[in-house]
C-alpha cells in the first residue's frame, strides 16, 4: 500500500532528487514548493484512507512559511510524523526542530539512502502505534498517566490520548525507570543518543519542557521537578 509523503522544499533540484530516488518505491511524494498550502493538504488528506498523508519533510528555510513554525502545526494539528531538513547544522537550530515537535531532523547536503531510512523509520513508529493503541493494554502506569513502553502512546490524568515523538518517548522512559531519584542531564542525553552532552547543551531541558506540558504540569505541582545541580526527577505526589 502507497505511503504518501508530503514534501515542503524550495530547492527544485533536491526536490528532483528526491522524486527520482522515491520514484519505484512505496512512498508516494507529492510537492508543495513554498510551505503556503503543506497545512491545508496534510489536514484535507486525513479523511481519506488511501491518500492520507502520513509522513512530511519540511525544510526549516521556505518562501512562503517559516519551516519551524509549520513543523509546530503539523506535529500539534496532524498525526504526521515530520521530518525537517536544513543546511543548518548547529546545536540550536537542532534544538529548534526538536522542541517544534520534528521527529528527526536531517543537515543538508541529503543523503538519500540516510532519508530513505529514517522515513521508514519514523514510518515504522507511526504506524506501529496506529495498529496498536486500541486494543493494547501493555502500558506502564505511573502515578497519574499512562505510558506504552512500545508506541509512543501517553495517557494522561485526564486521560487524554496523547502520541510522544521518538526523543520525548525515550527521555519519559528514563525518568520512570529513576523514578524517585534525580537522574542527570548526562544520563538522560546518552538515553535518546546523544552521549557527548556539555553543560551548554539544551536539548534535554527543551525536551523536559514539552513533556511538562504534555503532562499538564503546573507551576504549584510539576510531575517533573527539577533537583539543582543533580538534573530532573519524576515524582508521585
Amino acid at each position: 500500500m502507497p505511503v504518501h509523503v508530503l514534501l515542503v522544499e524550495d530547492d527544485e533540484l533536491l526536490v528532483k532528487r528526491i522524486e527520482n530516488h522515491f520514484a519505484n518505491t512505496e512512498f508516494c511524494i507529492q510537492v508543495d514548493s513554498t510551505g503556503a498550502q503543506a497545512l491545508a493538504l496534510a489536514q484535507a488528506s486525513q479523511g481519506d484512507s488511501q491518500h492520507a498523508i502520513e509522513l512530511a519533510i519540511v525544510d526549516i528555510v521556505l518562501p512562503a512559511k517559516d519551516g519551524l513554525t509549520l513543523a509546530r502545526e503539523l506535529s500539534t494539528l496532524t498525526e504526521i510524523g515530520v521530518i525537517m531538513l536544513s543546511s543548518r547544522d548547529s546545536q540550536s537550530d537542532r534544538i529548534a526542530g526538536l522542541a517544534q515537535g520534528a521527529d528527526d531532523y536531517i543537515c543538508k547536503p541529503v543523503d538519500l539512502l540516510e532519508l530513505e531510512l529514517r522515513m521508514r523509520a519514523v514510518y515504522k513508529r507511526l504506524h506501529g502505534a496506529a495498529s496498536q493503541v486500541s486494543d493494547s493494554t501493555e502500558y506502564i502506569e505511573y502515578a497519574d498517566f499512562k505510558l506504552h513502553p512500545d508506541n509512543r502512546t501517553l495517557i494522561t490524568a485526564k486521560n487524554e490520548e496523547l502520541r510522544l515523538t521518538e526523543a520525548e518517548h525515550k527521555v519519559l522512559i528514563c525518568l520512570i525507570a529513576n523514578a524517585g531519584k534525580a537522574t542527570s542531564r548526562e544520563k538522560v542525553s546518552e538515553e535518546i543518543g546523544q552521549p557527548d552532552w556539555s553543560p551548554t547543551d539544551r536539548t534535554v531541558d527543551v525536551l523536559i519542557g514539552r513533556l511538562r506540558k504534555k503532562l499538564g504540569d503546573e507551576k504549584e505541582q510539576k510531575r517533573i521537578v527539577t533537583v539543582r545541580g543533580k538534573g530532573y526527577m519524576l515524582s508521585s505526589s
